[in-house]
């Protein structure tokens, strides 16, 4: 495998950088929205979960009252 220079390494990442189909800023805006939202869920969810889990294992043990 052949060595590159440094200039060289610098112009194909440059070629490569100019094939990439980046996404308009609404796209981006949506698309991070739509990532935050999932968060949120996901963090509800085991949220509840703990929850449920906790009290099961506070009742195994005797601790719940």
């Amino acid at each position: 495998m052949a060595k590159t220079t440094p200039g060289e390494f610098v112009r194909q990442v440059r070629q490569e950088g100019s094939k990439v189909t980046w996404p308009t800023p609404k796209e981006a805006g949506i698309t991070s929205l739509m990532v935050f939202i999932m968060v949120v869920i996901m963090a509800v969810f085991f949220l509840g979960v703990d929850f449920m889990l906790n009290a099961g294992v506070q009742y195994l043990l005797g601790l719940g009252g």
